[in-house]
């Protein structure tokens, strides 16, 4: 009898520790850019490392609300991709984790900016210009011209043709807005966004959104982040892709360690990881054509060149600050918004 009981207290013993070791060796990893690269770099980490890793896809503003609405209780320990602004703005709320990365001097000095921004709290994984595509077969057949610059979108005889996502949920819909307003200027920018709002046909959820439904035949002209919709014209859909003529602003997409992290060690081991060539090379193959933060990472050549894109001084401090996305967007809600369209 005691013989049996040592047999099983010695299996319970090891029960535990494995189950305890099992409990180390995990990541809850929230990811806010396109489902296949989040699932790509969530199965390479669990290979290159053992860790157990649990993908949560949500775009980047979906993804700061729910990290803010955690603070208390935090459940996710790492916050990859999406637009820079949610994750300056959480790195101001202090909702973010101080990090410095051993991986630092292999990055171009955007990216360490980014970080020295936010007080170490982010830092940044890839750069993207905004834009939008628009299906050259639809076009055609309802006899539109074809746009080149932002205004154009204003045309009547785009209405019910355009679609951008909600910048309340949306990092690549708030970079729309904030770039309107730097590149117009804030009431010409806001008349803009109220003529856009004209002949916009659904807001979506999800930034990437307008352009797939663009590729699939069902929307016109997507606002998106170019290199979106090089992936639909790349995956063979026939989607032009256009830098606007009055100059565009773009992202720097970021990475967060969540404060109090569960997995804190874990959560490290991930951000070094990513930083990484190695990691960053991951993008090419599911076709993701942002440009890289690794000096040493391989940009796709069907990726948008960005030397050639007119790019607006596009300010990260002012427009990644907690209160200016808060008034930009309470005033979208109030005046674009709610007009008819």
């Amino acid at each position: 009898m005691k013989k049996t009981n040592l047999v099983l207290g010695t299996v319970a013993a090891a029960v535990c520790m494995a189950s305890g070791a099992a409990y180390a060796d995990k990541l809850t990893y929230y990811c806010s850019a396109q489902e296949d690269w989040c699932q790509l770099m969530a199965r390479s980490f669990e290979e290159a490392t053992g860790i157990d890793v649990n993908m949560t896809r949500k775009s980047s503003g979906e993804t700061f609300a729910q990290v803010r609405a955690e603070a208390s209780n935090p459940k996710g320990d790492i916050w990859w991709g999406g637009t820079g602004d949610p994750h300056l703005q959480a790195a101001e709320e202090g909702l973010t984790e101080v990090y410095v990365s051993p991986m630092r001097d292999q990055l171009h000095p955007w990216a360490i900016a980014q970080a020295e921004s936010a007080g170490n709290r982010t830092i940044g994984i890839y750069s993207g210009a905004l834009g939008y595509g628009y299906n050259t077969e639809l076009v055609a057949a309802n006899n539109l011209p074809e746009p080149a610059c932002w205004e154009d979108l204003l045309k009547p005889a785009y209405k019910g043709h355009v679609q951008m996502a909600n910048p309340n949920s949306s990092g690549t819909a708030y970079t729309t807005l904030a770039s309107m307003v730097q590149i117009f200027g804030e009431d010409d920018g806001f008349d803009f966004m109220k003529g856009l709002h004209v002949n916009i046909n659904q807001y979506t959820k999800s930034g990437s959104a307008p352009i797939k439904a663009a590729g699939r035949g069902e929307n016109t002209i997507g606002i998106v982040f170019m290199h979106d919709a090089v992936k639909q014209a790349v995956a063979g859909f026939p989607i032009k892709v256009v830098a606007p003529c009055e100059g565009t602003g773009y992202e720097i997409g970021s990475m967060s360690i969540i404060a109090g992290a569960r997995n804190m060690d874990e959560a490290k081991r991930f951000y070094d990881w990513a930083l990484s060539a190695e990691a960053q090379n991951l993008a090419l193959q599911v076709n993701a054509f942002q440009v890289p933060s690794n000096m040493g990472a391989e940009t796709s050549p069907s990726a948008p060149d960005m030397s050639m894109i007119k790019l607006i001084d596009y300010d990260f401090a002012k427009y990644g600050s907690s209160d200016e996305r808060k008034r930009l967007l309470k005033k979208w809600d109030d005046e674009v918004s709610t007009l008819p369209q």
